[in-house]
């Protein structure tokens, strides 16, 4: 938490709750406000303690503080964001988009409130609609995580068939960030989508060193090994597919994840 003279900046890193793939993040929270009346300091703390809360994986402690936030200055960008990162937490769809949609409406410059409604329209089946709101967060020059949403673009870009342009998000977010997973696990799928299933390996890999596997970077992995004709590793990521996320439908190896 930085405390800055004339306003207060807020900023966290969003748990994967989920283990899913990179759709069901958020990463950052990072608006700002001059308000310095008593209901607006009374919304920051309030935030803050549902930050801290949010953080150790208390969602019903972060929700309760998000609402007495709202309830005390309902034009708190900050607040709208928690509560949306709650309800997107909880499986809340509806209500998250609400108000990540409320704090870009208040909050209309700011890198990471953009970043997190980009990531939600992506999410939610509108790929070439986040586009834009990527661009944005992109063109906040204090926005102090750029790599995340060039990731998130570039994802989203592999999603929305649009491959040239993906390569462009994803080889500037790999450029300041090499190990970013989500950029990581964009390529590999973007490069297998394109029949180049080595070059996918190779991202693949690298995806599975970066950070804790996912659901999807383990399934992407089995398919692309499967292509290759290497039947004993496509075999492995499926046990550990089944063995680490058990509930995953598709949890098989082949083009639609099936055996």
């Amino acid at each position: 938490m930085a405390i800055a003279t004339g306003c207060n900046r807020l900023s966290f890193i969003k748990p994967d709750y989920t283990r899913s793939d990179f759709r069901r993040t958020a990463p950052e929270l990072d608006v700002v406000t001059d308000d310095r009346s008593k209901g607006a300091a009374n919304a920051r703390t309030a935030v803050q303690q549902g930050q801290l809360a949010y953080t150790r994986g208390d969602l019903a402690g972060a929700r309760k503080a998000a609402v007495e936030a709202l309830e005390r200055s309902p034009e708190f960008a900050a607040a709208h964001t928690l509560r949306a990162l709650v309800a997107d937490a909880e499986g809340e769809v509806e209500v998250a988009g609400d108000h990540y949609r409320r704090a870009v409406e208040l909050a209309p410059q700011d890198g990471g409130a953009l970043n997190n409604y980009g990531t939600w329209l992506c999410a939610n089946g509108r790929e070439q609609e986040s586009l834009q709101w990527f661009d944005r967060a992109l063109a906040d020059r204090g926005y102090r995580t750029p790599a995340a949403a060039m990731a998130n673009a570039g994802a989203c870009a592999v999603r929305a068939g649009q491959g040239g342009l993906a390569v462009k998000y994803l080889d500037a977010a790999l450029g300041l960030e090499p190990r970013n997973p989500v950029a990581l696990a964009a390529m590999a799928e973007h490069e297998f989508r394109a029949g180049r299933a080595f070059h996918a390996r190779a991202f693949s890999q690298r995806r599975l060193a970066a950070a804790p596997a996912d659901a999807r970077s383990l399934l992407l992995a089995s398919q692309i090994e499967e292509k290759l004709g290497d039947k004993d590793a496509a075999a492995r990521y499926v046990q550990r597919l089944r063995a680490e996320f058990p509930d995953t439908s598709g949890s098989g190896a082949g083009e639609n994840g099936k055996r």
